[in-house]
């Protein structure tokens, strides 16, 4: 049975705002974090008190407090020229079941440590392309887990996988179904021919749309596509032409990303023609065009890059304040700590940020000697805490209580943020944010600008800006 039904798009006019916005974001460009973490990655060492997170591991009973996880899978067979991602580009047959064996070797370590009872309530699968590995490959990976770890069956779970349409189809949909998977995340980017020559990525519709049908054939509980804006040749016409193409699927989330180009830093993007990437004026139309095509078509803008129906737990979570933004970007937090596995892989336990070897030969030369395979990592502080709870709070739920923030950190909010304060004015006078006697809120007009809004709280950035730290646009 095909559940794909075609969607009358409301047909809008251009959004008379447009020219002011575009002022704004003139008036607010700058570089800045993305805020998948505070403190970000950068601030991870090698010289972290690796011993102290082992100690306090060893002192701290977790009892059967709900746990996350993140599985890393790098590999992928094609190189995507736009990706950002930790990968490893291959078809050289047996990388996945090596790759398998050490990460079975690392599952068993780390559940010694985190707790075997701890109901796993949330699991993600990322990549590079999960996908990459086959039938049996993927099945092996789950039992290993299963062994280790309190996987659940129950509704409640968030058990997701992202997939690249290119590597899967209808009977590979099954199989995720049956090994416990419920949501499913699609990597689309965009549905033009000559933007998805452009970045490597050639996929049509009608595929996505049978795997669309197999999903809900199939129950899974949440569907959502990845879209970028940004990419080389996208035009406000080609990317109305693309929405189009998604909203007849109607997933039950978009992600919007905005492309950074920085080429110096990932190899493959020097195979893109930075002049035929939008100009920041043209990419500022484009997150316009998104944003209000999905909210006239019944999505929900629920942070700086997300749209939900409103039936999705997301929208739900967000009004219970029970949202939460992390590596994977915007999820439900139904555990409080997060355990990364595979290279490269970050965990957040408690007050420490960990993070796995980055390469796979330094991975699995640590995994072969029988140690945890971590490399860098964090431990918080308390300003950190307070800070991570302010710029949290206004990324996820749009505002912030000032009065219960300065109870449950100690401190006296407008004074201690004083200089936040006084940097946001500027903002709140254009009509982005409010700053009230008793909360901060991001106004509609703000969204567009969250990382800029959540800067000033950042006890970092002036240091990081300073030392030369490299970030992407803020819009």
């Amino acid at each position: 049975m095909q559940h794909t039904q075609p969607l009358v798009i409301p047909q809008k006019e251009k959004p008379a705002h447009g020219d002011a916005n575009i002022a704004l974001a003139r008036k607010y460009a700058c570089r800045g974090p993305r805020y998948t973490s505070y403190p970000t990655a950068p601030h991870f060492s090698e010289s972290f008190p690796r011993e102290r997170y082992l100690d306090w591991q060893a002192e701290t009973d977790a009892g059967t407090r709900p746990l996350s996880l993140y599985i890393h899978v790098p590999f992928c067979n094609d190189i995507c020229y736009y990706c950002a991602c930790n990968k490893v580009v291959t078809r050289r047959r047996g990388v996945a079941s090596d790759y398998l064996d050490r990460l079975e070797l690392e599952i068993a370590m780390q559940s010694k440590i985190v707790g075997d009872r701890r109901p796993i309530t949330q699991m993600h699968w990322g990549g590079g392309t999960p996908t990459y590995l086959d039938s049996g490959e993927m099945t092996r990976l789950m039992h290993a887990l299963s062994r280790h770890f309190a996987l659940q069956s129950t509704a409640e779970r968030e058990y997701a996988i992202e997939i690249d349409p290119r590597t899967v189809d209808v009977s590979t949909i099954a199989l995720l179904k049956g090994l416990g998977f419920n949501r499913l995340s699609l990597g689309i980017q965009d549905f033009d021919p000559r933007v998805q020559r452009a970045i490597n990525r050639i996929q049509t519709p009608e595929s996505v749309a049978t795997l669309v049908d197999a999903a809900r054939e199939h129950g899974f509980r949440s569907l959502s596509f990845d879209l970028i804006y940004g990419l080389p040749f996208q035009t406000v016409d080609s990317m109305e032409e693309s929405l189009e193409d998604v909203l007849r699927l109607r997933p039950d989330r978009i992600a919007s990303y905005n492309y950074a180009h920085l080429p110096e830093r990932f190899s493959s993007q020097r195979a893109i023609d930075r002049l035929a990437l939008p100009s920041p004026e043209d990419k500022l139309r484009l997150a316009e065009l998104i944003a209000s095509t999905l909210e006239s078509a019944g999505y929900l803008h629920i942070g700086m890059d997300h749209f939900v129906l409103p039936h999705d737990e997301l929208a739900q979570a967000q009004s219970r304040g029970r949202l939460q933004r992390n590596f994977q970007g915007y999820s439900l937090r139904l555990a409080e700590d997060t355990l990364g596995l595979g290279v490269s892989a970050i965990s957040q336990i408690g007050n420490f940020y960990l993070q796995n070897a980055p390469q796979l030969d330094s991975y699995y030369g640590l995994v072969d000697q029988g140690e945890l395979p971590l490399r860098r990592g964090y431990e918080m502080n308390a300003e950190d805490r307070l800070r991570r709870h302010v710029i949290m709070s206004l990324i996820c739920d749009l505002h912030l209580n000032k009065a219960d923030t300065g109870t449950r950190f100690g401190v006296d909010f407008d004074r201690h943020f004083a200089d936040a304060l006084d940097a946001l004015t500027p903002l709140a006078g254009d009509g982005l944010v409010t700053l009230g006697d008793t909360e901060l809120r991001v106004e509609p007009a703000g969204r567009p600008f969250l990382r800029n809004i959540c800067m000033p709280f950042d006890g970092y950035l002036a240091a990081d800006v300073a030392s030369g730290g490299r970030f992407s646009a803020t819009v």
